[in-house]
């Protein structure tokens, strides 16, 4: 078992991220933030030509064909700079549902407009406050057609098509769903990092297509979002890194009585307690990244933990890098409250901590029984 990237996978990763730090990605985040833009279109483009969404996809759909390895360091390094693009909802999400679950029509259809940018996509799933489960889902599907409402749809505002999960007599199902036809009504939902805009989805006999198949919808959705843990596990130990090397760039540079504020005892247990965070997040995120590239039978607890453990050092860095500012960190100039913004939404992207603790505890107990 080889738990580090290849040579070519760490060439494309420093590629990324001499990429996006010649963009300014994190000054694009602020920038978002500071007017009513849903996302920096610029920025996406350039990626979409970069090619970065074809990851994924196969060449004969006009993608790059590579794999899940290949999306983990490109995760990380748009987590590091705070890309404000519907990366992780296209990419990690609709684009993994089409390529999973989509009949040979619609990914001919679907996957080379993916490439080309032509499609944005995202995942709606969330009806209320409570966490999704196999049982509330409400928004229904029958005669081909869906009623009902989603809320808090990451990216809706900016996506074209959406895997929507729906419930019909026979079970709960993945709906394939063109955004732009009539009976579909979106409306902004406001939370706590607008540079990842979420909304409300209101479908009115909307048609769909349907993908996988109308029984086991919900067992392809726990699928895909096993997957998708593990990428947004990668974007937010680039979030807890860049966090941690912001701490330690102010800790050397702040003075205090004439001394760096890093040489005090209480700097260094939050500089040293973020980096144990961190690289206890990092060995799980590197187990569940060959785990997914594998398709590995402990892929379900593996994400889990990646997700668990990487949710956690993402608060933690975030929450201590701005006490290690102190004052400065508080305010709007600094860039202290983007990752503490950042690491609150992906906390709750895919679900929140408790149901992935809930997640791996229930993945072991499974284990253990097998």
């Amino acid at each position: 078992m080889n738990l580090d990237f290849s040579d070519d996978q760490k060439f494309l990763q420093e590629e990324a991220r001499k990429f996006l730090e010649k963009e300014e990605a994190l000054n694009r985040n602020r920038a978002v933030l500071e007017t009513d833009n849903k996302f920096d279109e610029d920025l996406w483009k350039k990626i979409v030509d970069l090619g970065w969404t074809g990851i994924r996809i196969p060449e004969e759909y006009d993608g790059l064909g590579l794999g899940h390895l290949e999306l983990c360091v490109i995760a990380e390094e748009l987590g590091r700079f705070l890309a404000p693009v519907p990366f992780s909802s296209s990419v990690y999400l609709f684009t993994e549902a089409i390529i999973n679950y989509g009949t040979d029509e619609i990914k001919e259809d679907i996957l080379p407009k993916l490439v080309s940018g032509e499609i944005v996509g995202t995942l709606a799933v969330t009806e209320d406050l409570h966490a999704p489960t196999k049982n509330n889902i409400n928004l229904s599907y029958a005669n081909g057609k869906i009623n009902g409402k989603k809320i808090a749809v990451p990216d809706a505002g900016v996506a074209t098509h959406a895997v929507v999960v729906a419930k019909s007599n026979k079970g709960i199902s993945l709906q394939l769903v063109d955004l732009s036809v009539t009976g579909v009504t979106t409306e902004h939902q406001e939370n706590i990092d607008e540079s990842r805009g979420h909304f409300s989805i209101t479908f009115n006999d909307v048609e769909t297509q349907l993908l996988g198949d109308e029984v086991s919808g919900w067992e392809l959705y726990e699928s895909l979002i096993n997957q998708a843990a593990v990428l947004f596990s990668y974007e937010q130990i680039g979030g807890s890194q860049a966090s941690l090397d912001m701490a330690i760039n102010y800790a050397k540079e702040r003075y205090a009585f004439g001394r760096p504020i890093g040489s005090y005892q209480a700097i260094k247990h939050k500089l040293a307690d973020m980096y144990i965070a961190l690289t206890l997040a990092k060995s799980n995120c590197y187990y569940a990244a060959w785990a997914l590239s594998t398709d590995a039978a402990d892929l379900p607890s593996a994400s889990a933990t990646a997700r668990v453990s990487a949710t956690k050092a993402y608060q933690l860095c975030s929450k201590e890098n701005i006490q290690t500012h102190g004052g400065n960190g508080f305010t709007w100039e600094y860039d202290c409250h983007m990752f503490y913004r950042r690491s609150k939404l992906l906390s709750l992207n895919i679900g929140s901590l408790s149901n992935w603790r809930e997640k791996l505890v229930t993945s072991l107990e499974q284990s253990n029984i097998n």
